[in-house]
């Protein structure tokens, strides 16, 4: 008899913020500017890397993937959210709808390890200069970045393949703007303490170690840097970390608010709000935080817009003098 009250379900309803009906077009618009900004920005990184010997180095190499990582889950995310706006398209089928949390858990695990590797990075090139190049040697940057990838396509496969497998009864509406696992868990008639306890495992086999790395290379560059007698080059050694520190603040907080917690415990509408911190601003402030502290970054697009604005003008004086 329990069995008849549990059912399978072919798709769902992502209600996005539908709490704001008159918002809706102007929500779009929000959106979309801000999804075709976070696009422009994280590009704009990845093609000057390419474009610019300088900038291939080990950071560069880490900050080229972060910035490929917020281009694909915001690709995964935003997309749904204007449809939704725009069209009033609500509906989503299951396996989209568990494809969209596999890749959302997918994009908190490779971001948690690079965003270590990118910090163990900066440990090396503050507290150990003379043997930068020799620790970080491009064939380790490589193998440091696929295995982040790898374990970041292997992790949230138990959690997708359980989640699927929920009954669900009831509603199907999902009071969010994409189909993240605490609002699925929240509309599961079966019992998620299993799911409860594996969040939990991973957040101490994964989150706990990245974060201690993290913290332990900030120990070690802070106290590095006070010991740096001449103002100019405290403030020139702690700017190359700085980016990077903000970057990481911002990540831990959003996603320990989320998810670092009973699903019982958790307020679907805060979750919403905390999401998109992480959905939006975190993509959209990357580009932003590491083209305003760096200097090289911003010489190479400088002399990427220089080149392509005055291309006709310097062909006309070389013909000039040719003549």
């Amino acid at each position: 008899m329990e069995d008849e009250n549990y059912t399978s379900v072919t798709e769902f309803i992502i209600l996005g913020f539908s709490e704001f009906p008159e918002l809706q077009i102007p929500l779009f618009i929000f959106f979309l500017l801000i999804y075709l900004i976070i696009l422009m920005g994280n590009l704009t990184i990845i093609i000057m890397t390419c474009l610019d010997p300088r900038l291939q180095t080990p950071m560069y190499f880490f900050l080229c993937n972060l910035s490929f990582l917020d281009i694909s889950y915001t690709s995964v995310t935003l997309p749904k959210l204007l449809d939704i706006s725009l069209r009033n398209s609500h509906h989503i089928s299951a396996i989209g709808c568990f494809t969209q949390m596999y890749y959302f858990i997918f994009s908190i695990c490779v971001e948690f390890l690079l965003l270590t590797m990118m910090a163990y990075d900066r440990f090396v090139a503050i507290c150990r200069p003379l043997r930068y190049s020799v620790i970080m040697t491009p064939r380790l940057c490589v193998l440091m970045a696929i295995g982040s990838w790898i374990y970041g396509i292997v992790e949230p496969v138990t959690h997708t393949i359980l989640v699927s497998h929920l009954s669900y009864c009831g509603s199907r509406e999902i009071n969010h703007f994409f189909c993240d696992i605490s609002a699925l868990l929240k509309l599961s008639c079966t019992n998620i303490s299993g799911i409860d306890h594996m969040t939990y495992v991973l957040a101490v086999l994964v989150v706990l170690p990245c974060f201690l790395l993290t913290m332990t290379s900030y120990i070690y560059i802070i106290s590095t840097i006070l010991r740096i007698r001449s103002s100019e080059g405290r403030r020139k050694a702690f700017s190359t970390c700085s980016s990077h520190l903000t970057v990481v603040t911002l990540f831990y907080v959003s996603v320990t608010c989320l998810y670092v917690k009973p699903t019982s415990m958790q307020s679907l509408d805060l979750n919403k709000l905390i999401a998109l911190l992480y959905n939006v601003l975190i993509p959209l402030l990357n580009p932003i935080i590491y083209s305003l502290k760096n200097r090289d970054l911003k010489e190479a697009i400088r002399k990427v817009v220089k080149r392509t604005q005055f291309p006709s003008s310097q062909k006309k004086i070389f013909l000039v003098s040719k003549g």
